[in-house]
């Protein structure tokens, strides 16, 4: 079953595990004559890679990637991409004492459960370290859309650590890559950092909350009934390991509004219809509306920590765990730069279904 594969006429199959000798992704699908070369690619892998500050695990990869197939002097030929990555900082040592245990809040019960085997090493398919390779298929995904959608943005950032929340009022683009949190809140990113710290010293760890804006994004993709762009999005964000819910919009915050309160009022200017309000997130019926697209995605707290806890064997005997080894005390930071992987996959693809369909631009005119 091809169930490591996701996109519908641009599609990637990411492989590999945490410690085996490489991990990466197939890429199929990208149209043809698109610039890119390995260096343009690190650029996005150097954002998620480990070890980058003390707020992330100290597991020292280079995270290089390199182009297999798929392009000729330096652009895309339109047949299948490969993209490797090699690990070279294993370390499967710390994980013996936890070969006959299952950590709580982790997937190694049901892995166990489903397949009867399973990688106790890092995690192996359910690792975090998964991601690296979807951040370099999102780079391909990127450099198309460059090319195909020029005006389009994608940019993740932190709103939440813990009972930490930034400041709306504060909010500040130009702060989002001066911070190892992503956070557009320069106060903020001064009190996480001390507060994160501590939690890591605790061997604790804790959740986040990220949120995704894509500006830019013309009218008209996604499509009924099944194939609504929110959809897709909420789909991707929620294979990203750790995730545990998906708003669009105003999300889960809606249930507490009015219809009067909800419904983004429509007018007409000068240079055409405007929406008064984004209350939808930029996406109505499952088709983007040309304002910004935002979501936002929780990331529950990373399971392996260095407090005790309460579980039970393989053979199903009780039994206490301490994970050792080296995690993310907030995986929600290393998980900006994924989903904004994962989105330019999915618009990406959702811009190459609409004009396979209907071709360029949206259909109706207004006015």
């Amino acid at each position: 079953m091809s169930l490591n594969t996701y996109g519908h006429l641009f599609r990637v199959t990411t492989w590999g595990e945490s410690h085996g000798p490489a991990l990466g992704a197939t890429v199929d699908g990208c149209p043809p004559g698109v610039p890119i070369d390995e260096a343009a690619l690190q650029v996005w892998m150097d954002k998620r890679k480990p070890g980058t500050s003390r707020y992330t695990t100290q597991r020292r990869e280079a995270d290089a990637v390199r182009i297999l197939s798929g392009t000729y002097e330096g652009q895309t030929t339109g047949t299948p991409i490969q993209l490797m990555i090699e690990n070279t900082d294993q370390r499967s040592k710390d994980y013996g004492d936890i070969a006959e245990k299952f950590r709580p809040g982790h997937a190694d019960i049901t892995y166990w459960q489903k397949y009867g085997i399973r990688d106790p090493r890092g995690g192996g398919r359910s690792s975090a370290r998964e991601t690296a390779a979807r951040v370099a298929a999102g780079g391909v995904a990127r450099a198309a859309l460059a090319a195909l959608a020029p005006g389009m943005k994608i940019t993740g950032y932190m709103v939440q650590m813990g009972a930490k929340h930034i400041d709306r009022d504060r909010f500040d683009w130009d702060q989002i890559d001066k911070n190892p949190f992503w956070v557009p809140d320069a106060v903020a990113a001064e009190d996480w950092g001390t507060y994160l710290d501590g939690l890591r010293k605790d061997g604790q760890s804790v959740g986040a909350m990220i949120e995704l804006c894509v500006s830019g994004a013309p009218a008209g993709l996604g499509a009924p009934v099944y194939g609504k762009l929110d959809t897709n999005l909420a789909a991707a964000m929620m294979s990203i390991n750790a995730v545990k819910g998906v708003e669009i919009g105003e999300g889960m915050a809606a249930a507490g509004l009015t219809g009067t309160d909800n419904a983004d009022e429509i007018f007409m200017g000068d240079d055409g219809h405007y929406f008064g309000s984004n209350h939808a997130g930029g996406i109505l019926g499952g088709i983007s509306t040309g304002q910004d697209i935002v979501l936002r995605f929780a990331v529950k707290p990373t399971s392996s920590i260095l407090q005790t806890r309460r579980t039970i064997t393989k053979s199903g005997e009780a039994a206490e765990i301490v994970t050792k080894g080296r995690h993310d005390p907030c995986v929600g930071i290393r998980a900006v730069p994924v989903a904004e992987a994962m989105a330019a996959a999915v618009m990406l693809d959702h811009l190459l279904i609409h004009r396979g369909q209907v071709g360029e631009g949206p259909r109706g005119t207004i006015g």
